[in-house]
C-alpha cells in the first residue's frame, strides 16, 4: 500500500495547504512536500522490481482490489511500478520540491491555492506513472490538465488566458482521440478480456486475440487504433506539428510552474507512447518505424531551429524541449535495449536539466524582470553562482560527457544507428547534427545574456521586452523600479532559489558518473518488452 500512501501524502498536503493561510503556505508546502519526496527515495532505494509492468513478472509495490463493473469490463484499482515508472516517479517528487522552493519569490498572491493546485499536480502525476487500469490511469490523465489550467490561468502573464485555454484545448482533444483508440481495440479483442487491465489488453493484443470490429479488419484496426494513440500522446509530447501549444504556455505560465511542465508533463506523453503504442502494438510500431523515426527527427531538427531565432529566454529552453523529446521518439522506435533504455533515461535526464534551466531563468527573471536575451549582457559579473549554474545546465543539455544529459543521447544513438528497420543509421546521423544546432542557440544565449558589456545591448526590437507583468523594460532598465546599467549592483539571489539549482545540477552529474543507478532498472523493464517480440 506504499504507493497509495504517497499518493494519499500529496492529496492531503494538497487539501491542507490550499486551506491554509496565505502567510504560511509556502512553508508548509515546502516542508510537506519533503513527506513524498523522502518515501519516493525510500522506495528508489528498496525497489525489486524485474519485469516489465505490461508485461508479467515481478512489479514493485503491487496492488489490485476490485472496485466497479463498467458494463462487462470490471475496474481494478491496479498500481505497481517497474524499472521504467519508478524513476519518473522519482523525477516527479523532486521537481514539485524544486518548484515549490523556486516559487517562494515570483508567488505572492493566492499563495495557499498555488501551493495547493501543485502539490494536487504532484498526485495525478504520480498516479499517471503508477496507474495500470486504463480507468484509473485516465482519470489521473485527465486530472493533470486541472490545476496546470489554473496555475498558468491565474498565476501566468499577460496572456495567460489565452496560453491556458490553448493548452487545455489541445490536450482534451487529445485525450479524446486516444479514448477512440483505445476503445477500438477493447471491443476488438470481445469477450478475450473482461477489465480494463492494462496488462492484460497487452497480453491479448500481443497474442493475436484481436478480431474484427464494424467489419473493419484485425490489422486495419490495428493500426488506425496505433495512429489514433499516437496522436493523442504526440500532443502531450509534444511532437511536431502538435506542439505550438507549449511555447505558449512556457512563456506565459510561472517559471516553477516551467519547471513542472518541461520537467515532468512532457514526459507523461512520452511515458504513454512506451506503455500503449510501443508494448501493446509493437509489429505496427516496427511496421511504420521509419515513418515514426521521420517525425522524430523534424522534432529534433525543427525545435532546435526555432529555438535558435528565439530571443526570449524562456522561449529558448520551451523550444529546446521540443527537441529533446525528438531523441525520446527516435530511441523508442529502434527496440533496442539502448534505444528504448535510452529514450527513458534521456526522458529523466531532460526532466533534471529543463529543470534546473527554467528554474535558472526564474532567477535571472525575479532580479532582472526581463528574460530578453539582449537585455541581459553581463550578467555573470552580477550573479555569478545562478549563471555558473545556468552554464552547467547548459552544457548538459548539449551533452557534455560526465552528465547526464551526454549518455542520454549516448544511449539514443548507439540503440538507433543499430536498429534493424529501413534508413535507421541515417536517421540517426541527421539527429545527432542536432546537437551541433543546440550547442550553437545556447551558446549563442549565453554569450549575450552572460557575458559582455552589462547593460549595454538591447533586445532584437530595440524597443524593450514584455516582461511577465506586461510592462517593457528599456536599454536594461527594470521594470519595478530601479535599474541595473553598467555599474549598478545586483543582489545576490536568496539561499531557497539557489538551493533547488545545486539539487538539479548534483543529479544530472551523478547520473552522468553513475548512470547504472537508474538504467540498470530501466533495462530489467525494457528487456522483457525486445524478448516478447517488440525487438533485438
Amino acid at each position: 500500500m506504499i504507493l497509495e500512501l504517497l499518493i494519499g501524502l500529496c492529496l492531503v498536503g494538497a487539501v491542507v495547504v490550499f486551506v491554509a493561510p496565505n502567510r504560511y503556505a509556502s512553508k508548509l508546502a515546502a516542508g510537506w512536500s519533503l513527506l513524498p519526496l523522502a518515501l519516493s527515495v525510500f522506495m528508489y532505494a528498496t525497489f525489486d522490481g524485474q519485469s516489465n509492468a505490461l508485461l508479467g513478472g515481478q512489479l514493485a509495490y503491487e496492488t489490485m482490489v476490485s472496485w466497479v463493473s463498467l458494463g462487462p469490463y470490471a475496474l481494478n484499482w491496479h498500481v505497481g511500478l517497474d524499472g521504467i515508472s519508478m524513476p519518473l516517479v522519482a523525477l516527479s517528487t523532486v521537481l514539485t520540491t524544486a518548484a515549490i522552493l523556486a516559487a517562494w519569490t515570483p508567488i505572492e498572491e493566492r499563495e495557499s491555492q498555488f501551493y495547493g493546485l501543485v502539490l494536487f499536480l504532484e498526485a495525478s502525476l504520480v498516479g499517471v506513472f503508477a496507474a495500470l487500469d486504463f480507468f484509473v490511469w485516465f482519470v489521473f490523465w485527465e486530472a493533470v490538465l486541472v490545476p496546470m489550467f489554473f496555475l498558468v490561468a491565474i498565476w501566468g502573464g499577460p496572456r495567460r488566458k489565452y496560453a491556458a485555454i490553448k493548452f487545455f484545448v489541445y490536450t482534451n482533444v487529445a485525450s479524446l482521440v486516444l479514448f477512440i483508440g483505445f476503445f477500438a481495440l477493447v471491443f476488438g479483442l470481445g469477450n478475450s478480456i473482461n477489465s480494463l487491465d492494462l496488462p492484460a489488453i497487452a497480453q491479448a493484443l500481443r497474442t493475436g486475440q484481436l478480431s474484427a470490429v464494424g467489419g473493419v479488419a484485425p490489422e486495419t484496426l490495428k493500426v488506425a487504433a496505433f495512429v489514433a494513440l499516437f496522436a493523442g500522446f504526440a500532443v502531450k509530447v509534444p511532437v511536431v506539428p502538435f506542439h505550438t501549444w507549449l511555447p505558449d504556455a512556457h512563456v506565459e505560465a510561472p517559471t516553477p510552474v516551467s519547471v513542472l511542465l518541461a520537467g515532468v508533463l512532457l514526459k507523461v506523453g512520452t511515458y504513454a507512447l512506451l506503455r500503449f503504442n510501443f508494448t501493446m502494438l509493437p509489429d505496427v510500431a516496427r511496421q511504420y518505424a521509419a515513418i515514426i523515426a521521420l517525425f522524430a527527427v523534424v522534432s529534433v531538427i525543427y525545435g532546435a531551429l526555432l529555438a535558435l531565432a528565439q530571443q526570449d529566454l524562456k522561449r529558448i529552453v520551451a523550444y529546446s524541449s521540443v527537441s529533446s523529446m525528438g531523441y525520446v521518439i527516435l530511441g523508442l522506435v529502434a527496440y533496442t535495449v539502448y534505444g528504448v533504455g535510452g529514450a527513458t533515461f534521456q526522458m529523466i535526464s531532460h526532466g533534471l536539466i529543463s529543470g534546473l534551466l527554467f528554474a535558472c531563468v526564474g532567477v535571472i527573471y525575479n532580479t532582472t524582470h526581463t528574460r530578453m536575451v539582449g537585455d541581459m549582457s553581463g550578467m555573470a559579473d552580477r550573479m555569478p553562482v545562478t549563471t555558473s549554474m545556468f552554464v552547467a545546465g547548459a552544457f548538459a543539455y548539449m551533452g557534455l560527457p560526465l552528465t547526464s544529459g551526454f549518455l542520454g543521447e549516448y544511449f539514443v544513438f548507439l540503440g538507433t544507428f543499430g536498429a534493424d528497420f529501413p534508413g535507421a543509421p541515417w536517421f540517426t546521423a541527421i539527429a545527432m547534427f542536432g546537437i551541433v544546432i543546440v550547442a550553437g542557440y545556447l551558446l549563442f544565449a549565453m554569450q549575450r545574456t552572460l557575458f559582455g558589456s552589462f547593460g549595454v545591448e538591447t533586445d532584437h526590437a530595440g524597443s524593450g521586452a514584455v516582461t511577465d507583468g506586461g510592462e517593457r523594460t528599456h536599454n536594461g532598465r527594470r521594470a519595478n523600479g530601479g535599474e541595473h546599467e553598467h555599474g549598478d549592483v545586483i543582489s545576490p539571489a536568496a539561499a531557497h532559489d539557489i538551493a533547488p539549482l545545486a539539487i538539479l545540477l548534483a543529479l544530472v552529474i551523478v547520473l552522468g558518473i553513475a548512470p547504472e543507478i537508474s538504467f540498470a532498472m530501466i533495462r530489467d523493464a525494457v528487456s522483457p518488452l525486445l524478448a516478447a517480440g517488440g525487438g533485438g
